[in-house]
């Protein structure tokens, strides 16, 4: 096995335990985005990229969908979020984001705001 090959299956291994274990909000987008509801895009979940294991993904259109819980809101972990942010924008991926909330509270209009970035 090549060491690129031994560097990601930790990282593989993480991101199935993540979908096997998924968040309330996680749950609830997972049912309005599979099996290609949205326009007929296709949308993996817990998808590693790069040093990064993202929500959503969206491969045609490149699109990330991230879901924020409060923890997010601190200062440490917006700087994080921010510098992940510019990391995947550097290499051609959008990123929008949406609180859990959200999520939970008002679907459709996430839905919404997700087929809006897919155009």
């Amino acid at each position: 096995m090549s060491q690129q090959n031994n560097l990601t299956k930790p990282k593989r291994n993480l991101a199935r335990s993540f979908r096997q274990n998924p968040a309330n909000a996680e749950r609830k987008l997972w049912s309005l985005l599979r099996n290609k509801k949205i326009s007929a895009w296709r949308f993996r979940r817990q998808q590693p990229i790069g040093p990064f294991i993202v929500g959503f993904f969206c491969p045609g259109a490149k699109l990330i969908v991230e879901l924020d819980g409060g923890q997010h809101n601190e200062a440490m972990n917006i700087e994080r979020d921010q510098a992940r942010t510019r990391w995947l924008a550097i290499r051609g991926y959008r990123v929008i984001r949406f609180w859990n909330f959200e999520v939970l509270k008002t679907p459709q209009a996430v839905l919404d705001a997700i087929w809006h970035a897919l155009q």
